[in-house]
């Protein structure tokens, strides 16, 4: 990053251009990655740990907790680690969902 600003400041303002834009086609490069794993695992398959439903549902831990001990969400525990199944997380969305009048 250094190498890039010390380009611009001796004016070298093609330098920098093409370092940008190689920095950009690596993004991209990456992204198409990302898809194409997205891609390869179907929500189905994917399972998720207390972070990532606390996220996804932007609720606390404590929360997650309850809806575990009501029986609200379903989940699977291997030692101390807990799963979700992501389905299981949108039907649970899908069901209390409130359609527009």
């Amino acid at each position: 990053m250094f190498n890039l600003l010390k380009n611009n400041e001796n004016g070298s303002n093609d330098n920098f251009s093409k370092q940008f834009e190689e920095l950009l086609n690596k993004v991209d490069t990456l992204n198409e990655k990302v898809e194409k794993i997205n891609n390869k695992y179907p929500l189905e398959d994917r399972w998720l740990d207390i972070q990532d439903v606390c996220e996804l549902l932007h609720i606390s831990k404590r929360t997650l907790q309850s809806y575990r001990d009501k029986g609200i969400l379903p989940f699977s525990q291997i030692g101390a680690k807990i799963y979700y199944k992501a389905t299981d997380i949108q039907k649970h969305l899908d069901k209390h969902y409130n359609p527009a009048f």
